[in-house]
């Protein structure tokens, strides 16, 4: 399912497909706005998303065998709830 998928899903719920865009792209917005702060996003009955920052770390050059270090990198983690499939 796509992002175009749930608003045309949600057009069938409301006045028009412009309107359901607006509102799946303020949710999105504001989830994003609330992950890049450090807050938990939590959807009761779907999961959560976290913002995980990972640790700088040493890896190694494949082409010349020298060692670097691999710079920390941010991701967003998503747990599913326990009832998604009960």
């Amino acid at each position: 399912m796509t992002k175009n998928d749930i608003i045309d899903k949600l057009s069938n719920l409301m006045s028009s497909k412009k309107d359901a865009a607006v509102v799946v792209n303020k949710l999105f917005e504001e989830m994003l706005k609330a992950l890049v702060n450090g807050e938990k996003v939590v959807i009761t009955g779907f999961g959560s998303f976290n913002l995980l920052v990972t640790q700088t770390k040493k890896g190694r050059n494949p082409k010349t065998g020298e060692t670097i270090l691999i710079e920390p990198k941010k991701k967003i983690k998503f747990k599913q709830s326990k009832e998604i499939f009960n």
